[in-house]
């Protein structure tokens, strides 16, 4: 069974300074802002754990994901002042990461190819 589901999830993990919490918290309602303007975004929400920091999110399609990162660049650079990325995942069938495989190379992500499941 193949899925025909096109979306793509970023899935960032991030350790936030010490006493930089409240800072990188006040950067996340921005970043849920800015990102509720776009058309493509399906979800989009901040968890915490102490001073670890994941940020859920998915995209319609490989497009969706990069107008977002186009749309908060200057905010993610912000936030990498005060926190370091410690993973990033990228999920979506391979169709959608190959269109996102150079331009997000920089970031150094690990790539899963969805190939099973359904949407909704």
């Amino acid at each position: 069974m193949a899925t025909q589901d096109r979306c793509c999830t970023i899935v960032p993990y991030f350790k936030v300074q010490s006493g930089k919490l409240e800072a990188f918290k006040a950067l996340c309602e921005q970043f849920v802002e800015k990102s509720s303007g776009e058309s493509r975004c399906l979800y989009y929400g901040f968890s915490f754990d102490g001073d670890q920091v994941h940020c859920r999110e998915g995209y319609a399609d490989a497009d969706g994901a990069l107008a977002h990162l186009e749309n908060v660049g200057a905010l993610l650079e912000e936030a990498l002042t005060i926190s370091e990325l410690t993973r990033l995942e990228i999920h979506g069938p391979e169709e959608e990461l190959a269109n996102l495989r150079e331009p997000l190379s920089g970031l150094k992500p690990q790539f899963f190819t969805l190939e099973y499941g359904f949407r909704r």
